[in-house]
This record gives structure tokens, C-alpha cells and sequence, in this order.
């Protein structure tokens, strides 16, 4: 749920540009406009994400005051499930759980992630064209395509208002060129005003556990220090962009996040101190609509990568995970020189 969004059609890996004008500037600047309405705009809609045997409808309120953004996330399949971004923080509510887990607010833009944005690499990795398509919800439509150029990276279809450049559909698609996940607005309104109040969390929370996961880190005792296991091999254009500590259930003990990002797609790689109970456990994939997700043990720790690109995108990243050279000890870990982490 709070990552809902990412987006294709088959064929879209081999589509070429109907004209000489689609040019990738002209794309490039299309995604610029609707990262920039994304986080600056006021807007409340009404979406669709599906993935393959399985669809969810949802509700999505972006509220900007003072150049700082609100926002609401809420499932309307009946769980009562919500996302709200505070000022500071992040609350996923979780009511069948009695659960609401708080982080800190690290980011701008939209809880609709994993669009693509023009980062300076982005030409590099992918090819991009735009073109006029048909009205979407009586709106005038240019389809943006994003290509990969390798086998690294999904492929993404997104249908922007001509007038706002809001995504009003969006569409990913995986190696093989088939759809795998979408997001489809049935309602989309672009408000002058939103209330405070449209923004804050329809859950009674009162009773329920709030987890907070810098107050546990805060509290343990003992860190563990540079266990000096990293991904040795990282596909091209992936560079480290976080390194942080983070608490993991059911573990005694936080386990090193590192984020790896080629300006499009995220790659998580979590590396859980000690040896899991029972011993090393066989490795283990799973999928969940466009995220894959594998976990290995190596070197007594257990490495899970999850991102939202083709599983054998992350199964070659944890395979790789190995001891190095520590870190120096003045730099934070957040600074790791890129080239240390994005060895061909």
C-alpha cells in the first residue's frame, strides 16, 4: 500500500516513437512538470491499482501549505488501511493489526512512488518518448514511454493530463513485456484549497501499538557496528544513495538498509546481523505486483533485496553481498564513495 504505484503495456520494450518531433527532450521535460505537480499541487482523487489477479481501490489527498505537502493514502477495500505524511513523520495505520508504525519523513513529492523522474542519469539507462494520445476522463493525454536498455530495469507507460501533466494512468511492464502492474484515477481533482482536516487519519487509534523505528533504535543498548558486508556487483547506473539502521520483526537487533537507485528504480538491501535461527536458510524469492524480492544467508547474516525491478535484478545483488574494506571510521556510511558500491 505505500508503495502503490509503478507502470507498461506489452510490446512497450520494442515500441519505437511515431515521429521525428517525440523527442526525449520533449518526454524529459513531461516528467519534470508532473514531478514538480506531484509535490507542489493541491489534489484529491480516486484510483485503481491492480496487479495480476488482484485490484484495490483507493484514495489518494495531497494538501500544500506553505510550500510544505500533507498527504493521505487510504485503502477502500474495507481494511481501513492509511498512510498519512505529517510535517515530520510518516503513520502507516494498521487496524487490523492495532499497529501504527511511525518513521521519519525523509522526502517531498507524492506517496505515489516509484514514477520515473528526470535525474541526471536517467538518458543513460533509458529511452524515453512522448506522443498525443486519447482523453482520458475528458482530459487531453500525452503518453510518456520509458524504456529500459537492459534487462536491469522495468519498463514504464504514463498517461499525463496535457494541462497539469498529472498522471491520471500508469502502467509497468516487466522484461518479457507484459503488464504487471497499473494505476488507473477514476477521479481526479485539482483543488485551490484543501482542508487540514482532509489530510488527518479517519482511524480511531486509541488502544493501538505505535511503533516508532528511531525511538527503538534509540533504545537498544548495544549497535552493531560495520558488519563490512556490501553488494560487490551492482548494476549499472545503481549507486548507493543511503545507508541506515533499521529494526526489523521479530529480530533482537537492527539490520544495516542500504539503498541503491539509478533515479528511477529503489533497491533495498537489508543485511540482519547473526546467524538466522535454526542455521542458514535456503534462499527464498517472492513477488508482490512489481517489487521481487530474495533472501539469502551469507556469512552468517541474512540479505534480502527488494526493489521494484525484475527478480533477477535483485537475486544478483544479494548473491553478491561479501565482506569489504570497512568504511572510514570518520565518514558517515551515507557517504560510501559510489564507485565502492557500483563495481561493474
Amino acid at each position: 500500500m505505500m508503495r502503490p504505484a509503478a507502470w507498461f503495456v506489452a510490446g512497450l520494450l520494442i515500441a519505437a516513437p511515431a515521429s521525428a518531433q517525440e523527442t526525449a527532450q520533449d518526454a524529459r521535460a513531461w516528467l519534470e512538470r508532473m514531478s514538480e505537480a506531484l509535490a507542489t499541487r493541491n489534489y484529491d482523487g480516486l484510483f485503481t491499482h491492480s496487479t495480476p489477479g488482484q485490484a484495490e481501490s483507493m484514495r489518494i489527498v495531497h494538501r500544500v501549505e506553505k510550500g510544505r505537502s500533507y498527504e493521505r493514502l487510504v485503502s477502500l477495500d474495507g481494511s481501513g488501511r492509511e498512510v498519512v505524511r505529517t510535517r515530520d513523520e510518516v503513520h502507516a495505520y494498521l487496524p487490523d493489526r492495532k499497529v501504527v508504525l511511525v518513521e521519519p519523513r525523509r522526502d517531498e513529492g507524492s506517496l505515489l512512488k516509484a514514477l520515473p523522474t528526470p535525474g541526471p542519469t536517467l538518458d543513460r539507462y533509458y529511452d524515453l518518448s512522448s506522443r498525443q494520445g486519447k482523453k482520458l476522463l475528458g482530459r487531453d493525454i500525452v503518453i510518456i514511454d520509458v524504456r529500459p536498455k537492459d534487462r536491469y530495469r522495468y519498463g514504464y507507460r504514463l498517461w499525463l493530463d496535457e494541462a497539469t501533466a498529472m498522471p491520471v494512468r500508469s502502467v509497468v511492464g516487466d522484461e518479457g513485456g507484459r503488464q504487471i502492474e497499473q494505476i488507473l484515477f477514476t477521479r481526479l481533482e485539482m483543488k485551490e484549497k484543501i482542508s487540514a482536516k482532509d489530510v488527518e487519519p479517519a482511524v480511531d487509534a486509541n488502544g493501538f501499538q505505535w511503533v516508532r523505528t528511531d525511538r527503538k533504535l534509540a533504545a537498544m543498548p548495544q549497535l552493531p557496528a560495520n558488519n563490512g558486508l556490501r553488494p560487490l556487483r551492482v548494476p549499472p547506473g545503481f549507486r548507493l544513495v543511503a545507508s541506515r539502521l533499521q529494526v526489523m520483526p521479530g529480530s533482537p537487533m537492527p539490520a544495516q538498509h542500504l539503498i541503491f537507485s539509478d533515479g528511477i528504480a529503489a533497491i533495498s538491501v537489508f543485511i540482519e546481523p547473526g546467524p538466522p535461527t535454526g542455521g542458514p536458510r535456503p534462499p527464498e524469492a517472492s513477488r508482490m505486483g512489481s517489487a521481487n524480492a530474495y533472501s539469502t544467508s551469507v556469512h552468517g547474516h541474512l540479505v534480502t533485496a527488494i526493489g521494484e525491478v525484475p527478480a533477477g535484478t535483485v537475486r544478483e545483488i544479494a548473491n553478491s553481498v561479501a565482506p569489504m574494506p570497512p568504511l572510514p571510521s570518520q565518514a558517515p556510511a551515507s557517504a560510501m564513495p559510489a564507485a565502492s558500491a557500483n563495481t561493474p
